[in-house]
C-alpha cells in the first residue's frame, strides 16, 4: 500500500511545479521515499523531480498510452514507495481538446483512483476563491463526458498575502467543504527560471540545491506535512492484471549495445522508452555529443533523443570529431533513431535566431532554422507507410511534437510517417529514413506500442523480421 496524490493546478503558472518540487524535497528530508510522476508529454518537469528527490520520474498520459499501460507503469514504479506524487500538466481538466478529457490530469486521477490536491493561485482574489474551487471540484459532476466524479484531497492556496488575506480565503472556503491543505506565501525569490520550451532543465539549473531546499522550506512553512500524509488514502499499487503491452518475463532473448546521447543538449527522453529497450535486450551506454570526441566502443545502434541543441549549437559544431563519428556510424548501416533535437544534430546545419549557421553531421540534407515562436505543438499519432527500424509498415504509435525550429529544404530521404493530430490528418512529410537512420521531429512514447523497442533491438541484432 502506498500513499498517493495528484498535484494539479487551475492553470499553467499557478505554482504546481514549485509546490511539487518542494514537497518531494521535504518528503526526502523526512526520510521518506517518494515515487514521482508527470502527466502529459513534458520532459523537463520529470528531470526536475529527479533532481528534487533522487528518483526517476515517469510520464503518464491517457492519450499517448492505453489504460493498462498507464496502470502498469504507475504500479511498477510506485510499488514500495512511501508516497506517489503525480504532477499534472496545465490546468486540471486541460487535455486533447475543449471537449475531450484524454491527456488531462483529471483523466489520470480517474484512471488510477488517486485524489487531487488542487493548487490555486489566490493573488488578487478573496471570496471568489470559493466560486473557483467549487467550480473545479463540481465540474466532473456536471459534464456528461465524465463518467464518474473526481476524488479531491483538498486545495493548496498559493501566493497568499498577510494574515487578513488568508483569513478571508479560509472563511470563504469553509462554505465549500473542500479541505484546505495549506497556504503558501508569495515567494518571488524562489522563481523557477524558464526559456522557450519551458522551464530550465535539471541539467542546466544553476544553484539547484539551494533552490530546491528553499522550496522545501516554503512548503513546510505553509503545509502541515503530517496532516497531509494522514489525509491521503493508501492505494494498492498493483495492476488488475499483467499488461501484455508493458510487462516482460524472463531474460531478454537478444543482447546488443545501444549508445544513448545524454548531456545538457540532449535530455528529452521518456524513461519508459529506455526501460522497454533494456527489457527487449539492449545494454544502454550513455555518451555526450557535447563533450565526448568519440562514440563508445562496440555499439550496435544509436538513440539520439531531443533536447536543446540550439542552445549549444556552436559547441556541437566545434566538436568535429564527434560529428564525424556520428556521420560514419550512420553511414555504416547500423540502426540509428533520432528524434527532434537528435534529428537536428543529424541535419546539415542548425541556424540560430541571429542567422548564424552551425554545421552538424549532415546525414539529412536540410537545415534546422530557429524561429521566434513554436512551429509545431501537439499530440501526434504516427502510422508507418513503409518498414523502418522501429517496425513494419502500418505500425501505429503515439507521441508528441513541440519545437521552435523548421526545416529549410526537405531531406533527400523517403518520408515514412503518416501523421494525425488533434484536428485529423497532417499533410506534411515526416519520419525520414535513409540507410538505417530514422529521423523525425516527433517524440514517440514506446509504451504506446512496445513492439517498437523489440523491433529496434532486433534491427541492432541483425535479425530483424
Amino acid at each position: 500500500m502506498t500513499k498517493c496524490v495528484l498535484v494539479a493546478g487551475t492553470h499553467s503558472g499557478c505554482g504546481k511545479t514549485s509546490f511539487t518540487l518542494g514537497l518531494l524535497r521535504a518528503l526526502v528530508r523526512r526520510g521518506l521515499r517518494p515515487a514521482p510522476f508527470k502527466t502529459g508529454p513534458d520532459f523537463i518537469d520529470p528531470g526536475l523531480h529527479r533532481l528534487a528527490c533522487g528518483q526517476i520520474s515517469h510520464n503518464l498520459d491517457s492519450w499517448m498510452l492505453p489504460p493498462d499501460a498507464n496502470r502498469a507503469l504507475f504500479a511498477r514504479n510506485a510499488r514500495g514507495a512511501d508516497i506517489a506524487v503525480i504532477e499534472g500538466a496545465m490546468g486540471l481538466y486541460d487535455g486533447l481538446s475543449g471537449t475531450d478529457e484524454s491527456g488531462s490530469a483529471a483523466s489520470m486521477a480517474k484512471l488510477l483512483g488517486v485524489p487531487v490536491a488542487l493548487v490555486v493561485d489566490v493573488s488578487g482574489m478573496a471570496r471568489s476563491v470559493a466560486a473557483l474551487v467549487q467550480g473545479f471540484t463540481g465540474f466532473s459532476e456536471n459534464v456528461p463526458s465524465f463518467s464518474e466524479n473526481l476524488p479531491f484531497a483538498g486545495v493548496i492556496l498559493n501566493r497568499t498575502g498577510g494574515p487578513g488575506h488568508r483569513e478571508i480565503l479560509l472563511s470563504a472556503l469553509r462554505q465549500t467543504r473542500v479541505p484546505v491543505l495549506g497556504c503558501l506565501a508569495k515567494a518571488p525569490k524562489l522563481h523557477l527560471p524558464s526559456r522557450h520550451l519551458g522551464l530550465t532543465t535539471a541539467e542546466d539549473l544553476n544553484a539547484a540545491e539551494n533552490l530546491l531546499d528553499g522550496l522545501a522550506d516554503w512548503v513546510l512553512a505553509g503545509v502541515d506535512l503530517d496532516a497531509l500524509l494522514t489525509a491521503l488514502p493508501d492505494i494498492r499499487c498493483t495492476p488488475s492484471e499483467p499488461s501484455p503491452l508493458t510487462e516482460h518475463h524472463g531474460e531478454p532473448s537478444r543482447s546488443c549495445t545501444l549508445g544513448v546521447a545524454r548531456d545538457q543538449a540532449f535530455s528529452f527522453v521518456y524513461a519508459e522508452n529506455l526501460r522497454l529497450l533494456e527489457a527487449a535486450g539492449a545494454y544502454l551506454v550513455f555518451f555526450s555529443p557535447l563533450k565526448d570526441h568519440a562514440l563508445p566502443e562496440g555499439l550496435d545502434g544509436l538513440y539520439l533523443p531531443g533536447g536543446y541543441p540550439e542552445l549549444y549549437a556552436q559547441a556541437l559544431s566545434a566538436n568535429t570529431a564527434m560529428l564525424a563519428a556520428l556521420r560514419n556510424f550512420c553511414l555504416s548501416g547500423r540502426p540509428v533513431y533520432a528524434e527532434c533535437g537528435g534529428f537536428m544534430l543529424l541535419s546539415r546545419a542548425i541556424v540560430d535566431q541571429e542567422g548564424r549557421l552551425h554545421p552538424m553531421a549532415g546525414i539529412f540534407d536540410c537545415e534546422a532554422r530557429m524561429n521566434g515562436r513554436f512551429t509545431a505543438l501537439g499530440y501526434r499519432e504516427v502510422r508507418f507507410s513503409r518498414p523502418t527500424i522501429l517496425g513494419p509498415a502500418d505500425t501505429v504509435a503515439r507521441g508528441h511534437e513541440f519545437h521552435y525550429s523548421s526545416l529549410t529544404g526537405v531531406p533527400d530521404a523517403p518520408a515514412c510517417y503518416e501523421l494525425r493530430g488533434r484536428a485529423g490528418a497532417i499533410d506534411a512529410p515526416e519520419g525520414f529514413f535513409t540507410g538505417n537512420t530514422l529521423g523525425s521531429y516527433v517524440h514517440l512514447h514506446f509504451a504506446s506500442n512496445p513492439k517498437m523497442a523489440a523491433h529496434f533491438v532486433a534491427a541492432m541484432s541483425k535479425d530483424a523480421p
